[in-house]
Formats: C-alpha cells, sequence, structure tokens
C-alpha cells in the first residue's frame, strides 16, 4: 500500500490541494484519468520525500498539499481535469503558460481548439522575438571590436604611464583621434579630411584628357601642377601617419588597426613608384612594368576615404552593418548565382536559334541574367524571342524577390548598430 492510501481512510477518495492560498478539495477518480499529470502522480507517492517532490509542502494532520504556484491559473487546471481541455489564461505570457503547463504535466495537445491557432501565433512571435534578443546578444559581442575602437581613448591613455614624453604624447594623441576634444582638435581633423577629399579630386582630375601633357615627343607624361600637389598631399599623409605611429601609446596595436593598415597601403605605392621611375627604364624593363603596376596601386589613395569613419556615426555603423551581414549577403549571393545560371541557360536555349539574337551561348546569357535580375538593365543585351521575353520578364521579377529578401534584416543592423554608435559617441564626448 502507498503512502498516500496510508494516509488517507479507504472511504476517502478525495485529497485538499493550496496552491497559493486557494484551497481546493479534489477526488481520485477525476486526477486519475490524467495519470501523467502532477496531482495524479500524488496518489502514488510511497514516501513523504517522493511527495515533496512533487509540491512545495505537505502537512500529515491536514492531508493538505501545498503548491507555491499562481492560484489563477490553477483554476484553469481543474477546468482541465473535469473537461480534458486547457484555455489560454488572458493576460499570461505564453511562456509562461508553458511553464505552468510543463508544471502541472498538462501536454500541448490537451489545449482546446479555441485557443489552438491563437497559441501559435503566440508562441512564433515570442520564438522571434528570443531569435531577436539572441541576435542583438551576437550582435553586440561582435560589437566588441568596435566598442573597443570607439573607447580607444579611455583604454589607451592608461598606457602612457610610464613612458617617454607621457603627457605631450598623449596630448597629441587625443587631439589625433578624437576631433571633439577641443578646438585644436578640430582643426586639425578638418585639415586632414580636407587634404583627403583634395587628393581624390586630383586624382579624378588627373584622369581627365583635357588635363594630359604630353613631351617633345609626343610622349604622354605627368601634369607637373597636379604632380606637385599629389606629391604634397602623399608628403602630408606620410608626415601625419608617422606623427600618429609616434605618438601611439602602442606601435603594434597601432600598425594592426585596419584604417592605419589602409593609411600605409595608400601612401606606399607613391614611393615604390618614385624609385621606380628613378632608375633606368631603358636598361632594364621590368622595373618599367614595376613601376606601373606601383602606380595602379596608387588609387587605392582612394580608400583614405574611410578615414571619415574616424568622425561619422553613419560610417561606421555601415561597416560593422556589413561584415556582421555575411550570413545575409552569403546567401544573397547565392540566391543570384542559382538564378543567373538557371535563367542564362533558358535564355540560350530559346534564344540561341534566332539570328537577330545576341544571346547566342550561356556567358553572354550569365551577363544578361546579371544586369536582368539586379534590374540595372543596360540594353546592351535582350531577348527578341516571344518566349525570351516571357523568360526575360520572369527573371526580373525573381531578381526583385530576391534582393529584396534580406533587405529587412540588413537594414534593421545598421539601425541597431547606428543608435549604439550614437549613444557611444555622445558617451565619449561627455567623458
Amino acid at each position: 500500500m502507498v503512502y498516500g492510501q496510508v494516509l488517507h481512510q479507504p472511504q476517502d477518495c478525495f485529497i485538499n490541494v493550496n496552491v497559493g492560498g486557494f484551497k481546493q478539495r479534489m477526488d481520485h477518480t477525476v486526477l486519475k484519468r490524467f495519470p501523467q499529470t502532477r496531482l495524479s502522480r500524488l496518489l502514488c507517492c510511497s514516501s513523504k520525500e517522493a511527495i515533496l517532490e512533487l509540491c512545495d509542502d505537505f502537512s500529515p494532520s491536514d492531508m493538505e498539499y501545498y503548491f507555491d504556484r499562481s492560484p489563477r491559473f490553477f483554476c484553469y487546471v481543474l477546468n482541465f481535469y473535469l473537461t480534458g481541455k486547457i484555455h489560454l489564461v488572458d493576460g499570461l505570457c505564453v511562456v509562461s503558460f508553458i511553464q505552468e503547463i510543463e508544471y502541472w504535466g498538462i501536454k500541448e495537445r490537451h489545449l482546446d481548439f479555441c485557443c489552438s491557432n491563437k497559441f501559435h501565433e503566440m508562441m512564433e512571435l515570442a520564438d522571434n522575438q528570443q531569435w531577436d534578443q539572441r541576435s542583438d546578444e551576437v550582435q553586440l559581442e561582435s560589437l566588441g571590436s568596435s566598442v573597443e575602437e570607439l573607447s580607444i581613448l579611455e583604454d589607451d591613455t592608461v598606457m602612457f604611464e610610464g613612458t617617454w614624453c607621457a603627457d605631450v604624447r598623449r596630448s597629441v594623441w587625443i587631439r589625433l583621434e578624437n576631433p571633439g576634444f577641443s578646438t585644436s582638435a578640430k582643426a586639425m581633423a578638418v585639415v586632414s579630411l580636407s587634404v583627403v577629399l583634395m587628393s581624390i579630386i586630383a586624382m579624378c582630375v588627373h584622369s581627365m584628357p583635357d588635363f594630359h601633357q604630353v613631351d617633345l615627343d609626343e610622349n604622354e607624361i605627368e601634369n607637373p601642377v597636379l604632380t606637385v600637389f599629389e606629391t604634397l598631399c602623399v608628403l602630408f599623409f606620410s608626415a601625419e601617419f608617422i606623427l600618429r605611429l609616434v605618438v601611439a601609446p602602442s606601435a603594434r596595436k597601432f600598425l594592426s588597426s585596419p584604417l592605419n593598415i589602409i593609411d600605409l597601403l595608400s601612401i606606399l605605392p607613391f614611393y615604390v613608384t618614385v624609385v621606380c621611375d628613378t632608375m633606368n627604364k631603358d636598361e632594364n624593363p621590368d622595373l618599367e612594368n614595376v613601376g606601373k603596376v606601383a602606380q595602379i596601386l596608387r588609387l587605392m589613395r582612394v580608400f583614405r576615404i574611410f578615414k571619415l569613419a574616424r568622425h561619422s556615426a553613419g560610417l561606421r555603423s555601415l561597416g560593422a552593418t556589413l561584415r556582421h551581414s555575411s550570413r545575409e549577403v552569403g546567401l544573397l549571393v547565392l540566391f543570384l548565382s542559382v538564378g543567373i545560371s538557371m535563367f542564362s541557360a533558358l535564355i540560350y536555349f530559346v534564344e540561341k536559334e534566332t539570328k537577330e539574337s545576341e544571346l547566342q551561348n550561356i556567358p553572354i546569357g550569365w551577363w544578361w541574367a546579371t544586369i536582368s535580375m539586379t534590374t540595372v538593365g543596360y540594353g546592351d543585351t535582350f531577348p527578341v524571342t516571344l518566349a525570351g521575353k516571357l523568360i526575360g520578364t520572369l527573371c526580373i521579377i525573381c531578381g526583385l524577390l530576391i534582393v529584396a529578401l534580406p533587405i529587412t534584416n540588413i537594414f534593421n543592423k545598421f539601425s541597431k548598430f547606428y543608435q549604439r554608435q550614437k549613444h557611444l559617441d555622445l558617451k565619449r564626448n561627455n567623458n
């Protein structure tokens, strides 16, 4: 005979339940209809220890089982034992509802059909919110590098202690890294950014035929004015880079920064070109080729525009969004690749017999499918048959859908990063 049966008289077929102060007398027969529930399992306990594993307290004198749970929800549990169906509790979170029914041993299949659709909608909403929360936590962890960059002044100023010319270097470093520190820092930032923009403008002007010059042998030469201006800009960039390197609290950390690496790569090609140009090109034509390659590398100066990110929360947010949206971008590239491959093959098979059509092979079809799915539509290649036009229409529609799929997630990430960056900038300026 089990413990419950020893305590109860044979004619006593009821148990006393106290849930958060709400007392109820329940029939054994009703409880045994659902043997997997918590209250039904109490009837099979063979010791007081086993009973206390299922309830929070037990009074042998009153034969009362106490549960430290919501008395409001227990009313729904009582209704479940009487009807065999459980209903949603108005105003109760769906997660708490699941926790309650799991505690009492009630399965989701016992949910009444009138509440089933609402329950699944609430579950889907809760899952989405949990996913967003986990995504925020992951982004916050991955944002650690960005946060460290933004709070570099707070962390790095301590590293100046005990080093040579600590006060002077700290003062210069803060003014170079934080334009909002003082009026002089803002002036230095304005000068630096002005030189960057003028250098980019000069590079653009240099590519215009109206500014090209030739020597007496009709060989194209560098415009002397633009050459001098470019040299001055590179010298300014070099002096700025060296100054920042000298006053940096940690040279190793400074050289490992992505923005500083870009600065270095935008300067080095100029000096490589100068070295190659000073050598005898006639004696060693390979050096001339090296000089041309170095000249091409000078185009990397355009990456100096990323220096604006030091002063713009929007650009930092954009960079962080691109870094942490690799999954969405990867899916977008995958979907586009599949679509381009499929539509290029289809357009080839329907257009290859038509002489007026330029889509006579699949590689040309790749180009057409790419500009069609991305809705660019240069118009240089296009289908001429009815079947080809139908495929083109389907290609454009699929391209719109595919491109639009990851946009929402990427935009949401950008919004979150932007808000955090603005908050961190405000906090840094206040400090």
